[in-house]
């Protein structure tokens, strides 16, 4: 059987909660984030629900106690901010005790501030500073500073809304392979005009709240959020007598090479994914308690992994449902912003709701998880499926 890597701290900020508690309770209550855009500024203010963070900038400058000249984006201070929590709740006083290293996903990185500043980079001095902050390792690289993470390993990865799964499964992967010690892994992202125009073009913004898995559904709602895990070996859990979360149990990666920002008919990419994750995780399907479905309610993603997941669990499929009725879709960041849930959900056996559904697909025999449920569960899985194919899959477990 697999041995699985230990969770021992996860720190997020999204549209729900400023912290894991927060979250927890808001999946409970069934209360979602998605309002209308109150911290950027957008054409499309009014017109779109989006799933926002309630700290304005200033605040997070302030708690961060950042001065009022730097050039964090938003994206780099919502990472800062749970990454720290993350480290916090894992007991952590000192990054150089054990060989540590950060895997941090975006696919916006510091483009909210170039967006501001583009304009004036000609004419002024002072907007350089914003655009040297434009590329994603430099979200990451403040991170590192913050968490003075020095010693070892630091990297971004950016593959579309499977980036922070991805970052997970690597950190997992370097854990196993005795690379690392300890691995802070996850992702943030920030909205911004280029992602709320670009899911404008592509005329898969829903102005309504979202229905994943719903045969009406329209459409999904940007997110933003970070969210981050502490990965740690064998060897500091035993040093350290350290309690432990849960279990990175299983992973897989693949690419159904099919488009650039559609998912295939069959679900060939988010099929693989899965079963590479179960052989990983030593596991059979009957053996999975609940999927946490990338669920995003565009009429493309929710009839493929429907079919995905038909392919994988046969006649056997166990409780699933989608959370991002409760956060917008938060791209780069949605895999550890639901892998944070998916821990939660094992913590305290129960399976989140699926929001707003009402009808059943009619090219789909499946049905949602449709209210809170507390059942037995020993493992959860959670996919994210990104555009260019890039489909991943994570298994959590509660015991090793």
């Amino acid at each position: 059987m697999n041995k699985g890597v230990a969770i021992t701290g996860m720190g997020i900020i999204s549209a729900i909660g400023n912290n894991v508690a927060e979250n927890y309770e808001a999946l409970l209550s069934s209360t979602s984030g998605l309002g209308r855009v109150k911290h950027l500024e957008t054409h499309h203010q009014n017109k779109i629900l989006v799933g926002e963070a309630s700290l304005s900038n200033a605040q997070l400058t302030a708690t961060l106690s950042l001065p009022n000249n730097h050039n964090y984006s938003r994206t780099a201070m919502l990472g800062v901010y749970a990454a720290k929590q993350a480290v916090t709740n894992a007991g952590i006083t000192n990054t150089s005790s054990y060989k540590t290293g950060l895997i941090s996903a975006t696919t916006v990185g510091g483009m909210d501030k170039t967006e501001q500043h583009f304009y004036k980079f000609l004419d002024t001095k002072e907007s350089e500073k914003y655009i040297d902050g434009y590329h994603a390792a430099d979200t990451t690289k403040k991170i590192a500073e913050q968490l003075n993470i020095t010693n070892a390993f630091v990297t971004t990865i950016s593959t579309a809304c499977s980036s922070a799964a991805n970052a997970i499964m690597l950190g997992a992967r370097l854990i196993k392979a005795g690379k690392l010690d300890r691995v802070i892994v996850g992702g943030t992202d920030s909205l911004s005009k280029f992602t709320i125009n670009g899911f404008n073009s592509l005329m898969i913004l829903s102005d309504t709240f979202c229905t994943p898995f719903d045969n009406d559904r329209n459409g999904l709602n940007l997110g933003e959020a970070a969210a981050y895990l502490v990965l740690e070996s064998d060897t500091v859990i035993t040093t350290e007598s350290k309690p432990v979360l849960g279990y990175v149990k299983g992973y897989g990666n693949a690419n159904d090479a099919f488009h650039q920002t559609a998912s295939s008919e069959d679900g060939e990419g988010a099929t693989l994914a899965m079963l590479k994750a179960l052989n990983v995780a030593s596991l059979t399907p009957e053996e999975i308690s609940y999927i946490n479905a990338h669920g995003t309610a565009t009429v493309n993603n929710d009839l493929s992994e429907s079919r995905a997941i038909t392919r994988v669990f046969k006649d056997v499929v166990p409780d699933f449902s989608s959370t991002k009725q409760f956060t917008g879709h938060t791209l780069a960041a949605a895999g550890a912003v639901e892998a944070v849930f998916s821990i939660l959900a094992l913590q305290h056996q129960v399976v989140f709701p699926n929001l707003n559904f009402k009808t059943q697909m009619k090219d789909s025999t499946l049905t949602p998880q449709l209210n809170l449920k507390y059942k037995q569960l020993q493992t959860v899985m959670s996919n994210s499926l990104g555009f260019g194919g890039n489909c991943s899959t994570l298994i959590f477990s509660k015991d090793a």
